[in-house]
């Protein structure tokens, strides 16, 4: 019995640091028959001319349009029955899209299947980096199982699923994956597995973490409101009030100007954060040690505040402004995010590897 073709779709802007071990880990893949398409959104950096030297084919977006319309692109063009798609900072391992494959053949129902990053970074920058990627371990750990939103930079999705649902929502630029969890799980199962792995090159610098946790946390809150539910996943409830609590810790700090004895009110707030996700703390622990644990601390607190932030600042937006709350209305198939028809998805012309658009 023939395997299905599975269509690798490589995303990229301006990820010259991590593409070519992306594309080379998509290359060097035990599953067969596979093509690789990499859609450049206009990059400034080297990372074009690196995904050129590969035997891969090359497309590029018609301007700058974020990373939903690159994925998109790639799709429109690839011929595969499975259509597989990785972001340009995740290096993949060499089973991972045989064992995607082999949960799709085995399961109908399934939608999609998605894989988690490794508890070890691709790229080894900073401590930062580290503390950062072994939270995002142990939050998609958590989540094995059905979730209701898509962890899109590293899932397999049949075509024909792809194609019930629709494309990624071009007018976003980020949350594009919750979107399109939130239409997919409608219909079929998300399932999370333990055992399509890759490793990813994450923000190795505090603020530029912080700030893209914060945005994220703020666009999604239209969606929140919208289905007045948590998601399946680490969404958590439990994690949900760890976040405030963390926020509440600081927001309650001045307090102690008044006087000392009201450091209780954030002493128990941040304590009450960290209790929030005692599993994640107590695997740092077991993985590296209480020294390590120390700054992962820190590090997973600022991160919860910055969430809380952006959630508290989506709150206040959707309250004073109408257009952020249509943020997900799914009327985006006629217009673009610059309301001139770029959002409409056409297909994208085949070109032999190595080539480009």
């Amino acid at each position: 019995m023939s395997r299905p073709l599975v269509s690798v779709v490589i995303p990229n802007y301006n990820y010259g640091n991590s593409i070519g071990l992306c594309i080379d880990a998509a290359l060097q893949q035990t599953y067969s028959p596979l093509e690789v398409i990499v859609v450049d959104d206009h990059s400034t950096d080297d990372s074009l001319n690196i995904a050129r030297r590969r035997d891969v084919t090359v497309l590029q977006t018609p301007r700058n349009s974020g990373v939903a319309v690159a994925r998109n692109t790639g799709a429109a063009a690839a011929r595969g029955e499975i259509l597989f798609f990785v972001d340009s900072d995740v290096a993949l391992r060499p089973d991972a899209v045989e064992k995607a494959v082999d949960e799709l053949l085995a399961h109908p129902e399934y939608g999609a299947v998605c894989g988690i990053y490794e508890d070890e970074p691709l790229i080894r920058d900073s401590i930062v980096e580290e503390c950062r990627v072994l939270q995002a371990y142990c939050w998609r750990m958590d989540s094995l199982g059905t979730v209701s939103f898509l962890f899109s930079s590293l899932t397999a999705i049949p075509r024909k699923v792809f194609q019930e649902v629709g494309p990624f929502n071009p007018r976003l630029r980020q949350t594009e994956e919750v979107d399109y969890g939130e239409r997919m799980s409608a219909r079929y199962q998300i399932r999370v597995t333990p055992h399509v792995l890759g490793r990813h090159d994450d923000d190795d610098k505090l603020l530029p973490l912080l700030r893209k946790l914060y945005r994220r946390a703020r666009l999604r809150i239209p969606l929140f409101v919208q289905r007045r539910r948590f998601a399946k996943g680490f969404e958590t409830a439990s994690r949900s009030l760890a976040a405030l609590a963390a926020f509440g810790a600081v927001a309650t700090l001045p307090l102690a100007l008044l006087h000392p004895a009201w450091l209780a009110v954030p002493a128990v707030l941040a304590g009450a954060s960290f209790t929030g996700d005692l599993a994640m703390y107590r695997y740092v622990l077991k993985r590296r040690g209480w020294r390590f644990l120390t700054v992962f601390s820190a590090v997973a607190f600022a991160t919860n505040v910055a969430i809380s932030a952006g959630i508290a600042a989506g709150v206040v937006q959707w309250l004073l402004s109408p257009r952020f709350r249509r943020l997900y209305e799914p009327h985006w198939e006629e217009t673009g995010p610059t309301g001139d028809g770029g959002g409409q998805i056409v297909g994208a012309p085949r070109h032999r590897p190595g080539t480009t658009a």
